[in-house]
């Protein structure tokens, strides 16, 4: 079995994965791409970062792959309606991937590594799949550096409890500043870092993440994995829900998740 995931796919959930472009979740990646790259997408998700991809690196095969057999589905879907014929989604174990040794020229994965009980076993995959001449990259959010402002005691509240219950259910929330740590651990002789933010501060901005949130925090798993590791209750799930909301619509709001990446070799 997967490990279990924090967030689930509920469709407040997946309103933000399909937000996610390669411009903006893979920029340090893109210098390594070129036509004729083969490219796994491990985690893909809705497949909207895979699907860029290969648009950059056609004819180059892409696939993207993810344990949620529904989200794969609607990847494929997606990938119809694109005419990209260079890319494929499945259902694949990021610990034992459906790939032969160095079968890939590039190995990526954006935001998974943050939701697995064992990081560097995965990581391990990614570097027995990938071609002795290729990269793994990885990129995620390290949610114990999250700035907000303005001060909400309720945001408090939903940074305390989102990182109690990601812990509870698999993972490690503030992944960013370990993805380096992790790849020297699995193996890789060269790990280069970097690190970018998302930011949201726009009227916008404001209305899509934090309208979202307050979704989360009352409709996903988040609110399930609350409640059953008894982290919180339906009230506390409320108050979060309704600082979201608070804090979409103050004028002044402005929300940074900085982010850990690397491109590991060897």
């Amino acid at each position: 079995m997967p490990d279990p995931y924090a967030h689930g796919h509920h469709e407040s959930v997946l309103r933000s994965h399909r937000w996610r472009t390669a411009e903006n979740s893979a920029a340090y990646l893109l210098p390594a791409l070129a036509p004729g790259v083969s490219v796994l997408d491990v985690g893909a998700g809705p497949g909207t970062i895979t699907l860029d991809l290969a648009e950059r690196v056609a004819p180059g095969p892409v696939r993207g792959v993810d344990a949620s057999a529904d989200v794969v589905t609607q990847a494929e879907a997606a990938r119809v309606a694109s005419g990209l014929d260079n890319a494929s989604f499945a259902v694949d174990d990021a610990y034992a991937l459906d790939s032969a040794d160095g079968a890939w020229d590039v190995v990526h994965a954006h935001q998974v590594l943050q939701h697995l009980v064992r990081p560097v076993d995965a990581l391990r995959e990614f570097r027995r799949v990938v071609a002795p001449d290729g990269v793994v990259a990885a990129r995620d959010v390290d949610y114990e550096g999250v700035i907000w402002w303005p001060l909400l005691p309720g945001l408090a509240e939903w940074l305390e409890v989102y990182l109690a219950a990601h812990r509870a259910t698999s993972g490690e929330p503030a992944a960013g500043r370990r993805l380096k740590a992790w790849a020297r651990e699995a193996g890789f002789a060269d790990v280069r870092s970097s690190a970018s933010v998302w930011l949201f501060e726009t009227p916008d901005d404001r209305a899509w993440w934090g309208g979202m949130w307050a979704d989360r925090a009352l409709q996903s798993s988040f609110a399930d994995n609350v409640r059953r590791h008894g982290i919180g209750d339906q009230a506390t799930l409320e108050r979060i829900s309704a600082a979201w909301r608070e804090w979409a619509e103050h004028p002044d709001a402005w929300m940074l998740l900085p982010h850990g990446e690397i491109l590991a070799r060897g």
